[in-house]
């Protein structure tokens, strides 16, 4: 019973991360529509900037967070205004297409400045941080995880629900034509999904940091499951995005426990095709239907 219940905690983290890490890539697409391929090398991407920021320029690690944070926001613009809006008006695909070359351009500079070795953050997590439940261990890594997650995910639902660009950003969601025509700015809405959804990715890539160490690879790939998870969840909602993230860390988890670590890898790209050929709109994803 003790295996199952740390298998369980360890999925809903896991699972928790991935549900993070999935709200940028919900946000973008909710916006404009489109699928962003950059999404791991974005998250690597934050996770280096605060390497060198706490191991190399050796800066306090609260600084090295607001700044880390602060620097991908402002990647985040200037991915839209430099390389997306040039692009507004064309062809979708050529969008998306332009995602996948950022993601090997990004990546490749990555490999060039930090090559292909796995780096290590400095210890800086409280021990107290560590929960004990009989047999039962909770690593102080996720104790953080679910805290940082739950405040910037009520950050999130207060500034979409309350805030004028929230509510901007929903209306361009809904309905770009009839936003455009109510004076809202919907390139000014793009910018700012992308600086969130790049904040986003910083976040994840630094928690996915502590927990495995950083190495580009292996950041990249882990971006790649985000697809799973808002394919399961539905690419339009923000919380199915959540729901998917846990269901796929509890899928993993538990392959991995009681069938096989091989086949725990392969588990949401299973999910992602059966969901693909019975729900193509996800769990909680709008269906469109469109009339000629």
């Amino acid at each position: 019973m003790e295996f199952f219940f740390q298998i369980l905690i360890n999925g809903l983290s896991l699972g928790f991360l991935y549900a993070l890490a999935a709200l940028g890539f919900v946000m973008i697409f909710k916006s404009s529509s489109v699928l962003n391929f950059a999404h791991g090398e974005l998250m690597a991407i934050g996770a280096f900037l605060f390497l060198v920021l706490s191991t190399w320029a050796n800066l306090p690690i609260w600084l090295a967070f607001l700044i880390t944070l602060a620097g991908s926001f402002s990647l985040g613009f200037i991915i839209e205004r430099f390389f997306l809006r040039p692009l507004i008006g064309e062809a979708l695909i050529e969008v998306i297409m332009l995602t996948v070359g950022l993601a090997i351009m990004f990546k490749g500079l990555m490999l060039f400045v930090f090559g292909g070795d796995i780096h290590s953050y400095p210890e800086f997590l409280p021990q107290a941080l560590t929960l004990h439940w009989g047999a039962v261990e909770v690593p102080g890594v996720n104790v953080a995880t679910f805290i940082v997650g739950l405040i910037f995910l009520g950050l999130f639902g207060f500034f979409f629900k309350y805030s004028s660009q929230g509510i901007y950003m929903r209306s361009v969601a809904d309905n770009q034509p009839a936003a455009m025509a109510l004076g809202v700015h919907v390139r000014r809405v793009f910018a700012i999904s992308w600086a969130i959804a790049a904040l986003v990715c910083a976040m994840s890539g630094i928690v996915i940091g502590i927990i495995n160490g950083i190495n580009v690879h292996e950041v990249s790939a882990i971006g790649l499951k985000v697809f799973p998870v808002v394919i399961l969840g539905g690419l339009d909602s923000i919380g199915g995005a959540i729901i998917g993230g846990l269901i796929i860390g509890l899928l993993e988890t538990f392959t991995g426990g009681y069938i096989s670590t091989g086949l725990r890898e392969v588990v949401p790209y299973i999910v992602l095709i059966m969901i693909l050929m019975v729900k193509p709109y996800g769990l909680f994803g709008l269906v469109e239907i469109e009339r000629v």
